[in-house]
């Protein structure tokens, strides 16, 4: 007779199978950390006799100086008035110097009673680029639709000249409109100019290649100050009677190529971090250069080279800031001529820090972006 109760062998452990059938005194016990937080400090600010050190010095700093700037910035600030002479009885900021004089900041030498088209440009401006930066619109069908109204638009506003709008000459732009119109059509125009810059740099066609580090080397080697002055100064000289370039335009132009060179090295460190395997397997699919660096190449290179790329965009929008010398008024340019007013120069420092929390928002909302995009093609590659 078969004993029912013998124990039912237990089938084969695959292999690799986690051993989930230990008993319950050789399994690991669950931690017993309750504070996570302290272990966090121990490990990122009391590591070692320098991280200490440096924790308290810098601690002790923040005790220091934040609540007096809370104090100076927030409980004693007077944030409107349209009396100087009560922020003159005050020892907190005056803010009021930004309600007051935010329209020649944002907009230049724009005329004051047009403003409304500068507004709604930048309404368009910034609406098109967030409808562009949300990953479900990627699509040709979208974009190329929304930026041809957008930039017809934001043209109409700027320029005028139809539908009744008086028109407004480039020299006569400034602002905010002007410093995100510098810095799209830098990154636009200079954008594709550095990756054939890249590309060029490792043909191994020996003219293409020499012509590539001679614009890449001659224009990394002089400061951006030099090529603008050349675009408004120089250019010119040498074009033919009666042929003129918009000054707007020259300047883009310039500082385009100035991006592109500096864009094109962070590229082609992308490029040569592609294994030659990709090479060698877009080779034996039979592709063509151009099929092989449009498909395969480029796109591992620019999914590397992101944290470089993006560094430079941000840079881009902050070099707009050096127009200042060709008598363009970005905001920078049109804050400082603001505050010569002899009634509210006393408060400069505010104003300053109002156009550089204007600088900071723009750059914080495209660095996340990065880091978004890196998450998003890193997607696939996870283990």
């Amino acid at each position: 007779m078969t004993d029912t109760t013998a124990p039912i062998a237990a089938p084969p452990r695959a292999e690799g199978q986690a051993d989930t059938d230990q008993p319950r005194s050789r399994q690991q016990p669950p931690p017993t950390e309750k504070i996570a937080v302290l272990r966090w400090m121990k490990e990122n600010l009391f590591a070692s006799p320098g991280n200490t050190l440096l924790t308290i010095i810098l601690g002790a700093a923040l005790i220091y100086w934040v609540p007096a700037f809370i104090k100076w910035g927030f409980i004693d600030a007077i944030w409107y008035t349209p009396d100087p002479e009560v922020c003159r009885q005050s020892d907190g900021a005056c803010w009021a110097v930004v309600a007051e004089k935010h329209r020649p900041m944002l907009f230049g030498l724009y005329p004051y009673e047009e403003h409304w088209r500068l507004v709604v440009a930048l309404a368009v401006y910034l609406g098109s680029f967030t409808i562009t930066l949300i990953r479900r619109f990627w699509h040709w069908q979208i974009l190329v639709p929304l930026w041809t109204v957008a930039i017809a638009v934001i043209s109409t506003m700027l320029w005028g000249g139809v539908f009744g709008l008086t028109f407004v000459e480039t020299s006569q732009w400034g602002g905010l409109p002007l410093t995100m119109v510098l810095f799209s059509g830098t990154v636009v125009l200079g954008f594709p100019i550095a990756i054939l810059l890249a590309l060029g740099r490792r043909s191994h066609l020996p003219l293409i290649k020499a012509t590539s580090v001679t614009i890449i080397e001659s224009l990394r080697g002089v400061p951006l100050i030099t090529i603008l002055f050349v675009a408004v100064n120089v250019f010119p000289l040498a074009l033919p009677d009666g042929l003129e370039f918009d000054k707007l335009v020259r300047v883009m132009v310039g500082m385009a190529i100035f991006f592109a060179c500096y864009q094109a090295e962070v590229i082609r460190g992308g490029l040569q971090a592609i294994p030659r395997g990709q090479y060698e397997a877009a080779e034996s699919l039979g592709l063509s250069y151009w099929q092989m660096t449009t498909r395969i190449i480029l796109p591992q290179a620019l999914r590397i080279a992101l944290p470089g790329i993006m560094n430079h965009i941000i840079a881009a929008l902050k070099n707009t800031s050096f127009v200042l010398i060709i008598g363009l008024f970005d905001i920078l340019t049109a804050t400082t001529a603001v505050m010569q007013d002899p009634l509210w120069r006393r408060w400069f420092v505010e104003a300053y820090l109002f156009v550089a929390a204007v600088y900071f928002f723009f750059c914080y909302v495209l660095s996340k972006y990065s880091q978004q995009v890196e998450r998003w093609l890193s997607e696939g590659r996870r283990f």
